[in-house]
């Protein structure tokens, strides 16, 4: 066991932690000051915002990678594509898992539901998309820039949407309520929105560096197993960059700020299935060349589509550990292909 990389695992966690207290809490007070409703916050603020770590790993794989063209595109295409197998499988999972430590498993759990069944039906239609045009073939160049230009005004126009349903919202007397004070103004600091911008830079900054710290280590230990780069991509590379709206979810439902919780993993679903498959589009072949590249992104399909049945039947953490299931299912088909 290298004990160095285990070692710079837990400091990364450290790291992840501390800069997802900071940016939550910075994050809520912006919102309460520019008065829109959690919804916003959640799926468009932080998700954005905690989606930046695993928006550039692969944009560099792409663009600067170290490695060969087949190595990047691996890298870059594992990448965009195990984000929102992650959210919507191991991320959902665990606010499922720490809900029922904090609440009970068989507690209700109350997302504001208009707007997250907005993000899961934008993520099923934009990444469902993108995956119709990474099945076809690799000379239509057109096509894909234009599937790239439409991801994008469909990503407009859902931000469009959840801030015009934001109004009404505010209106009904759900707009962001903070509970304690801002970080940096108990150091004396005007609480104004440029300390509340400072703050939420220093948290997202601190993400990004406790994110790249837990890659590194993991994909040593992965690199000294063997694994190859599609499968280090898939499962190393988002686990460590999806660190950010997993700890900022489970703060948010913990304390029972469950439309934050929520709205954080299903917004960045939606950017995830959809500004970044563009880039992936106008940078590469943007090809799914077997199972390994198919089934997450099947599967990140199906967590949408359980949640959406969940949203209807009523939400439980006990329920949401089926999520959890969805990534032991790709887990098992990974390590049954590699001893056959």
């Amino acid at each position: 066991m290298p004990w160095a990389d285990v070692a710079l695992l837990g400091a990364a966690l450290v790291v992840v932690y501390l800069a997802a207290l900071l940016f939550t809490n910075a994050v809520e007070h912006l919102g309460a000051r520019l008065g829109v409703s959690e919804g916003v916050v959640g799926s468009v603020f932080a998700a954005i915002g905690t989606a930046m770590p695993e928006t550039v790993v692969p944009v560099v794989a792409l663009v600067a990678g170290g490695g060969s063209a087949a190595t990047n595109e691996a890298v870059g295409m594992g990448a965009i594509l195990g984000a929102p197998f992650m959210l919507g499988t191991i991320a959902l999972g665990l606010v499922g898992l720490f809900a029922g430590f904090a609440r009970g498993w068989r507690a209700q759990l109350h997302p504001e539901p208009q707007g997250l069944a907005r993000d899961l039906f934008a993520f099923a239609a934009f990444f469902g998309a993108a995956l119709a045009i990474a099945a076809l073939p690799e000379a239509w160049r057109t096509a894909r820039a234009l599937g790239a230009l439409c991801l994008l005004a469909g990503y407009i126009f859902y931000l469009l949407a959840t801030f015009r349903a934001s109004q009404a919202l505010v209106a009904e007397g759900h707009a962001v309520e903070t509970e304690e004070p801002l970080w940096l103004a108990r150091i004396g600091i005007p609480a104004c929105i440029p300390t509340m911008l400072a703050q939420l830079a220093l948290g997202l900054g601190l993400l990004v560096v406790g994110a790249r710290m837990f890659v590194h280590g993991v994909e040593d230990m992965a690199h000294a197993l063997g694994v190859s780069p599609l499968v280090v991509s898939l499962l190393v590379v988002p686990i460590a960059t999806e660190l950010p709206e997993k700890v900022n979810s489970i703060l948010w439902v913990r304390a029972g700020r469950d439309t934050l919780a929520f709205g954080n993993i299903t917004g960045a679903m939606v950017f995830q299935g959809s500004l970044i498959p563009a880039v992936g589009m106008l940078l590469s072949p943007w090809r799914i060349a077997d199972w390994q590249g198919w089934a997450p992104a099947i599967l990140a399909l199906a967590g949408a589509g359980l949640l959406a049945l969940l949203l209807r039947t009523g939400i439980t953490p006990r329920g949401l550990l089926l999520h959890l299931a969805l990534y032991g299912l790709f887990v098992a088909l990974v390590l049954a292909r590699s001893l056959l």
